[in-house]
């Protein structure tokens, strides 16, 4: 193909293989129509943790001019209004569907990079000769066996493979396809954005590129990326080669293990007893370590933070945060929670009313490298076969279907969740009803 070089904007030959993006349309608000057909063609807006605000909104709802971090109890009566569908955040539903939406991706190209729960980067190289004709058949086979709809982006880079993918959604003709292969086309399309519109540049990003005379994409392309480099930094030398088709940034198809894993919730309403802020730190030790098992780490320091409402001047605020190394890195539920809640019952003070609490498990290590201390052995092998019976027992029959009495049962606490749909995928108590 032909692309542009490293140098001052001269045309030259590159060789650089396609690269595609496939973003899910409005994904949460997609998800939310799937099994309730009722919501299509209607404007929906999908609510934060315990409702808090608008996080994601149908084309219905963008073209009322619902804002993206809208308050919601600030909204309701102009949503009321307008007949907006409200919804619950619904995280369970949504991330079943985005590993089945995935599944299918996968089977379109050996090359595949999750990016996020609603977007993937697949290598295209050897489907030169057809890429439209094979975004397309992806496209429909993604819609046909997950019922999500996509839109689908080529281009030789990724930063270009983002605009071809802008591009698609904002052009009701291409039917969500746009290949970006060739300079021309990459031009008009750079053309018709601002510079926010691209990957990685935000507002104070842009200022700065303004000020230096940069005010429009197609500008930052033809700047030199030398000197791009010496006012901005390397990442933007990148993205001026990038935009240029010249990639810079290649898939990662294995993520590095973490370094770290957290689990928190703001409460549904204010907790004010000790034992109630055990019952929390406790499920959150239970959640992080289950999916510390799942990338087969181990963790070597547990970190507990607790914190008070500082959005509410009426209360007396505090917050707390204490850390505690383990003897012996470990992966064991029993060994983490005894630490945790060692840490929580530091860290209680008497008196304030308690909005969020978590648990951070940090120096992960991978659990086959682990060594013991001569008084402290490591994580035995029943001890494991106990723990993958628990994850396998929670995988089958849903979330703490078994767990450790001191999370508690009753959680009064829990994030407030009122307009949630039903787990149509995951629990069988709210399985789709055909009548």
């Amino acid at each position: 193909m032909l692309g542009l070089s490293a140098g001052s904007g001269a045309a030259s030959v590159v060789v650089a293989a396609p690269i595609a993006l496939v973003d899910c349309n409005n994904f949460y608000a997609s998800c939310e129509r799937l099994f309730q057909p009722a919501l299509r063609g209607r404007p929906v807006v999908v609510l934060s943790n315990n409702d808090g605000c608008v996080i994601a909104r149908s084309n219905e709802a963008k073209a009322l001019g619902i804002a993206m971090g809208e308050p919601w109890h600030l909204s309701k009566q102009k949503l009321a209004k307008h007949g907006v569908i409200v919804r619950s955040s619904n995280y369970t539903l949504y991330g079943d569907l985005s590993a089945r939406v995935m599944s299918v991706l996968g089977s379109f190209s050996p090359n595949l990079e999750i990016y996020s729960i609603d977007e993937a980067f697949l290598a295209l190289a050897g489907f030169e000769d057809r890429l439209d004709a094979h975004a397309r058949k992806l496209r429909a086979t993604v819609l046909a066996w997950t019922g999500i709809p996509v839109s689908v982006g080529i281009a030789p880079t990724k930063t270009l493979a983002k605009v071809a993918n802008r591009t698609a959604k904002a052009s009701p003709d291409s039917g969500g396809v746009c290949v970006l292969m060739e300079p021309g086309a990459q031009a008009a399309a750079l053309d018709r954005l601002k510079l926010t519109d691209l990957w990685g540049v935000a507002g104070r990003m842009a200022t700065r590129l303004e000020n230096l005379g940069i005010t429009s994409p197609r500008a930052l392309r033809d700047a030199d990326p030398a000197w791009v480099r010496q006012k901005l930094g390397v990442v933007m030398e990148r993205m001026v080669l990038e935009l240029r088709g010249v990639p810079c940034v290649g898939l990662t198809e294995s993520p590095a293990d973490s370094k770290s894993l957290i689990a928190s919730r703001s409460f549904g309403r204010a907790v004010t007893t000790l034992r109630e802020l055990e019952e929390a730190v406790a499920t959150h030790v239970e959640r992080v370590a289950q999916r510390m098992r799942l990338q087969k780490l181990t963790a070597g320091v547990v970190s507990v933070f607790v914190n008070t409402n500082r959005f509410n001047p009426r209360d007396r605020q505090y917050a707390g945060s204490a850390s505690m190394t383990l003897p012996v890195s470990t992966a064991d539920t029993a060994r983490l929670l005894h630490a945790a809640l060692h840490l929580t019952r530091k860290l209680w003070r008497e008196g304030y009313r308690y909005k969020k609490a978590g648990v951070m498990l940090l120096e992960l290590a991978p659990a086959a490298n682990v060594q013991g201390r001569l008084f402290v052995p490591p994580d035995s092998d029943r001890r494991m076969a106990l723990m993958r019976a628990l994850d396998r027992l929670n995988a089958d029959y849903g979330k703490r279907a078994v767990h450790f009495a001191a999370s508690g049962i009753d959680h009064g606490w829990r994030l407030r969740a009122g307009m949630r749909s039903p787990r149509f995928t995951t629990c069988w108590g709210e399985l789709l009803r055909v009548r």
